[in-house]
């Protein structure tokens, strides 16, 4: 719950949290203060400290309102400078790292060595420049799509009438007048001056299940505050009189106030706007869970304890190598210079391009998959995710109501219930609902032949809207000069207390407390098999004058009950398969019953043995919670609080989590998972908050996300670990050779050189195919497991640097010609790290393994055929490069192959072993 102080406590949350965790800011007290003191102020009171009136504003004050205040946008548009982007980019150790490198080599005069480093550098920072770019101005389209006005009241000048106008939403301004009806959406938060009948529904807000009634400060609902208190007491759980703190009531529990981004269910009213953009309700929201910013994701944790490994390698064998080269050549100005190139060699200095390169690759394959990537690190995140909570209307199922059928009180297939429904609905003068839009979809005809018979027997006398408290409507209609016919639909249990008979096979008789019983059992049946349930009840009266209220919803006779459904998505059962078996838990969170929950459950294969509801979320410390979340796969009856709490348990139990969230107060619960997930249809605020947006929202997009996700995730890792292992076996050689070799191996121009062609070569990673082995369970960058890969294929790969090394000084005289041995372990280093990149880039045998994509050949060829003939171009000279003869390059062959085989032999009793990256 957002309150005037204090915080919010996942475990201890009275009811509804629309903020996520921390300490709110004296801005948001602020503003929630000042919303809640003008909820109480007299109108005429409050259009004077507005500087307005019951006519409205003039258009000249509309305008100078807008250009102080700003538009009206609860989440605007996030368009971050290029600067800040170009921070966002570099946010990489690798890319700091590799900068203080390249300005050591400047520093000690190697210009060479150092534009080489800012390439890499430059290169890294760009390609994330651009993805990030290119995500944000996707999401902005995404806002322009949906064009959204406001009926305000204005007037032209001072002195004349008002007019009512249509206005864009964001140019609502303090001091408008709006008018409301049935199905708009409220653009700002405004106190209620008049209304009739109102209805509004605030669960974007709330997480209230049903609309609530509004009426200006003063008025009080028919039925009572005690009545009031007494249904959230039974529905929610949670006293909403006050928060535990002591601090009162909720703002968005005043009676008087309309919040942006609601929406009227039924009713009408004009109220004048107190707060807009940022300084609304869901503004406070928006900015302080936008300013809590998010935990630390599982590729955030991963990529930091990676690197992390790889720096405190550096840091143990770059002053080893220093130490050991300098005291036996005795020049350590070029020992220095060595061991920064060193330095260069050892970290992975294109994985930042690496990376990225990735999840750009990965970001085009999930929008053509309908998936907007607006976190780019959250592709891997989504690769690492192992349970996936959802929610079931609109994810598990279609989110749309179909009529079933119609049948008498006893449960017999009958169809007056539906034929009642259908008149009353024909009638009706308030917003239809999505019950109301299915009887009339299945019942209506085409030709309008059944309204015209419909309209020449009856016609219209009253109507008694919906409230949620009452949770039933009413029509009154005439059939003959002197008979009303009364015809309630509502709340199968509400309707029932006011039944007096029944009708069934034509024959009215009393209802008696056993039939009473019966039919409670039936709906309950009903509703154990996922069907929504409407109850219709008519009376039949005398004609009169006057107007009908609620209490002539009584001595009613039912006539039957009509049965919805809101279909399973086809291919969602299929998708639950298809997480499950790549190791993905589909966790359901909603708020609807446990029955209906239930048989969806089971209807698309998730577990419903243990249901957790909400009131057990509620009351459960965070170690019992922790439990549960463990063991139960279904959670129902919840607000967005309790769901942030769970999301929040699993993460604690070592979980890495995906959350699909479309609510204003969702929005905690998406930046708490590792990976937050909303439709296009969300509100602002949860995409805002969001790191992936679906332009579907379908289970099947997500699971073919994870997919591409753990895709992704393994292209980086093969070349993460196969590079670390080369490279710290690179530099066990180097260490060998500065104890025995009068000279340096290789200089360090070579060295940053022949990293560059190497890493220039994986960049076509991101294009190879993972096996389907691969993608059965999710992976997490693991800093334990790359230090056991490297201690195991670093010295593997030395162990053939020194056979090379042997070959260059026994065969083929190389010790007497320093840059003839440079060039030949130049060459051959080179050629080796292109070579195990195909050996161990997956952990089947490479004769059965997947073949490598076109790309992934075709760059490792061209780069080795650059390694060979680079020695005998012009470039030669610059970098100390000779010609190799003939017979080496027939002996590194044979070289070659036995360090593929070997390293082939090593990966079988490796895996024996241990559980590798694969």
């Amino acid at each position: 719950m957002i309150r005037a102080s204090g915080t919010f406590s996942a475990s201890r949350s009275s009811s509804r949290s629309a903020s996520p965790a921390g300490p709110l800011g004296p801005d948001a007290t602020a503003v929630l203060g000042r919303l809640r003191d003008l909820a109480g102020v007299p109108q005429l009171e409050l259009l004077r400290r507005l500087g307005s009136s019951p006519k409205g504003l003039t258009e000249a004050d509309a305008v100078g309102r807008l250009a102080g205040c700003g538009d009206n946008q609860v989440a605007p548009a996030a368009r971050t400078s290029v600067a800040t982007r170009m921070v966002a980019a570099l946010r990489s150790p690798f890319v700091g790292l590799l900068a203080g490198l390249g300005v050591i080599f400047a520093v000690l005069g190697d210009p060479r060595g150092a534009l080489t480093v800012a390439v890499m550098v430059a290169l890294s920072v760009a390609v994330r420049l651009w993805q990030h770019t290119r995500s944000e101005r996707a999401v902005a389209a995404l806002r322009e799509h949906v064009s959204v006005t406001a009926t305000v009241r204005r007037r032209a000048r001072p002195g004349q009438p008002p007019t009512s106008r249509e206005v864009p939403s964001q140019d609502v301004v303090p001091g408008d007048v709006l008018q409301l009806g049935p199905g708009d959406l409220v653009p700002a938060d405004a106190c209620l001056l008049a209304a009739r009948d109102l209805v509004v529904d605030q669960s974007t807000l709330s997480g209230e299940s049903l609309p609530v009634p509004k009426h200006p400060a003063g008025q009080h609902h028919p039925e009572g505050p005690a009545r009031r208190r007494g249904y959230h007491h039974s529905h929610r759980g949670a006293d909403r009189q006050g928060d535990r703190h002591g601090t009162g009531p909720d703002v968005v529990d005043s009676p008087s106030l309309c919040f942006a981004g609601t929406s009227v269910v039924s009713g009408s009213a004009t109220g004048v706007v107190i707060a807009t953009g940022a300084h609304t309700y869901a503004g406070v929201i928006a900015r302080h869970t936008a300013r809590a910013g998010r935990p630390e994701s599982s590729f955030d944790h991963g990529v930091r304890m990676v690197g992390a490994t790889l720096i405190r390698f550096m840091l143990v064998l770059v002053p080893i190598v220093l130490a050991v080269n300098g005291a036996v050549s005795g020049d350590w100005a070029r020992a220095v210079m060595f061991a920064v190139a060193v330095a260069v060699g050892l970290t992975p200095e294109m994985l930042p391009v690496i990376v990225t390169t990735n999840l750009a690759r990965g970001a085009v394959r999930l929008s053509k998959r309908k998936v907007i990537v607006k976190r780019l690190n959250a592709i891997q995140d989504l690769g690492a995710v192992e349970v996936l909570c959802v929610d079931k209307t609109g994810t598990l199922t279609e989110d749309r109501v179909v009529y079933a059928h119609s049948i008498d009180p006893e449960g017999r297939p009958d169809g007056q219930a539906a034929e009642y429904a259908y008149l009353a609905l024909h009638f009706q003068a308030s917003l239809r609902d999505r019950l109301d839009e299915a009887i009339i979809t299945q019942l209506g005809r085409d030709d309008g032949a059944e309204d015209l018979l419909t309209e020449a027997f009856y016609a219209p006398v009253d109507e008694i809207g919906f409230d949620p408290y009452r949770r039933r409507a009413s029509v009154v209609v005439r059939r003959e000069p002197d008979e009303h016919v009364l015809i309630t639909k509502g709340d199968p249990e509400v309707v029932l207390t006011r039944c007096t008979h029944t009708s069934a096979l034509g024959a009215v008789t009393e209802l008696t407390n056993s039939d009473r019983e019966q039919v409670r059992d039936m709906v309950a049946a009903h509703a154990q098999h996922g069907m929504r349930i409407l109850a219709v009840a008519v009376k039949h009266t005398p004609a009169r004058l006057g107007r009908y209220d609620e209490n002539d919803e009584a001595e009613l006779t039912l006539m039957g009950f009509i049965g919805f459904l809101d279909p399973v998505r086809q291919a969602t059962a299929d998708a639950v398969r298809a997480l499950g078996g790549h190791g993905v838990a589909v966790k359901v969170l909603t708020g609807d019953n446990e029955q209906v929950t239930a048989h969806v459950c089971a209807q698309v294969g998730v577990s419903s043995a243990q249901i957790v509801t909400g009131r057990q979320v509620e009351n459960a410390t965070e170690a019992t919670l922790r439990t549960l979340v463990e063991q139960a796969s279904v959670f129902t009856e919840l607000t967005p609080a309790h769901k942030a709490r769970i999301v929040a348990a699993l993460r604690e139990g070592g979980h890495a989590v995906g959350f699909v969230g479309d609510g204003v107060n969702d929005a905690p619960a998406l930046r708490v998972a590792d990976v937050g997930i909303a439709a296009d249809t969300a509100t602002d605020v949860a995409k805002d908050a969001a790191d992936l947006i679906l332009l579907d929202k379908d289970l099947g997009v997500i699971a073919r996300g994870i997919t591409e996700g753990r895709r992704t995730l393994g292209n980086t890792l093969k070349y993460v670990h196969i590079t670390a292992s080369s490279n710290f076996g690179n530099v066990l050689t180097v260490l060998a050779a500065s104890v025995f070799l009068p000279f340096l191996p290789m200089l360090p121009i070579q060295l940053v050189v022949q990293n560059l062609l190497y890493d220039a070569a994986q960049l076509a990673l991101p294009w190879d195919r993972v096996d389907q082995a691969y993608l059965r369970r999710a992976r997490r960058w693991d800093a334990a497991g790359l230090t056991r890969f490297m201690l195991v294929f670093g010295p593997l790969s030395s162990l053939f640097d020194m056979a090379t090394f042997a070959l260059l000084w026994w065969v083929f005289d190389a010790g007497a010609a320093p840059a003839l041995f440079q060039t030949g372990w130049f060459v051959e280093g080179l050629c080796s790290q292109l070579l195990i990149v195909f050996v161990l880039r997956i952990a089947a045998p490479v004769w059965k393994a997947s073949r490598p994509a076109r790309p992934v050949i075709l760059a490792a060829a061209l780069v080795g055929l650059i390694g060979l003939v680079l020695p005998t171009t012009v470039l030669a000279a610059p970098l100390g490069m000779r010609p190799l003869p003939g017979g080496y390059l027939l002996c590194l062959a044979g070289v070659l192959l036995g360090y593929a085989l070997a390293a082939e032999l090593t990966k079988r009793l490796y895996l024996r072993r241990r559980p590798a990256w694969w």
